[in-house]
């Protein structure tokens, strides 16, 4: 069995891709998972649900949900639940089942060792199987509680990090071209991420388009300012250096 929850939560078991459509039943399960194999006290199980409000019966409803919860996962070869009950609340344990952002955690940091190995064929292949596991943001509409909240925080920021590396490594490859419209709307998107600025500059260089590189320079430098008070990040004023002294150290040089 595989659970999938870079994206609303769903359970995919032989080919059939099964979902909950109660929303607190989701949530609570999706709490359980981000939480895999470690006991989630009610009170905070509680919180995840209903926020800071919680109603009167919560601890009852917790239970019903937990039953529920209980019963969309029971398989028949199974002589126990994978959610169990271990004070001060519940845990649910993998066991040989997959979860799929464990496996995005792997596939990136497979892709950051062939990165720094510099072979990039390859860790352009894991990056982007790893981005291949993101479908819609986690339950954004019903995360009232700080463990949610947090994942979603982290997840977004992983996702970005390996698109970083993943165009490092396409950029390494001589895939500039390609890749300039795609930064262009992430600098829109993400206009105080540095990196992607740095990566749009030395992509629009390489495509002849010097004068481009630039003015991305300065956009980036502007924002910083304004929204900040800050100056651009070392690297990004290294860039604009080097593409203002035509730097060899820019020209693409392919690994054989």
């Amino acid at each position: 069995m595989r659970y999938e929850i870079m994206g609303p939560l769903r359970v995919v078991e032989e080919g059939r891709k099964l979902s909950i459509r109660a929303r607190k039943i989701e949530v609570l399960l999706t709490v359980l998972l981000v939480r895999a194999d470690q006991v989630v006290p009610i009170d905070q199980l509680i919180t995840e649900i209903w926020g800071e409000d919680p109603p009167r019966r919560a601890i009852a409803g917790l239970h019903v949900y937990v039953s529920q919860i209980r019963k969309f996962l029971r398989r028949p070869h199974q002589n126990e639940s994978p959610v169990l009950t271990r004070p001060p609340g519940y845990v649910l344990r993998l066991g040989s089942d997959d979860l799929d952002f464990h496996c995005f955690e792997r596939l990136v940091g497979e892709g950051r060792d062939h990165l720094r190995e510099r072979r990039y064929k390859q860790a352009t292949a894991s990056f982007e199987s790893a981005l291949d596991l993101w479908r819609d943001p986690l339950l954004d509409d019903v995360c009232h509680g700080p463990i949610l909240e947090g994942f979603q925080t982290w997840l977004k920021e992983a996702r970005l990090e390996c698109v970083e590396m993943l165009t490092d490594s396409r950029l390494m490859l001589g895939r500039h071209r390609e890749l300039v419209s795609d930064l262009y709307q992430l600098t829109t998107e993400h206009p105080l991420r540095e990196a992607l600025h740095r990566q749009l500059m030395l992509a629009l260089y390489r495509c002849g388009r010097r004068a481009d590189a630039l003015h991305v320079y300065q956009a980036a430098r502007k924002t910083l300012n304004e929204e900040l008070g800050l100056e651009p990040c070392r690297a990004l004023q290294d860039m604009q250096r080097a593409i203002l002294t035509s730097d060899d150290r820019l020209e693409l040089h392919v690994p054989a």
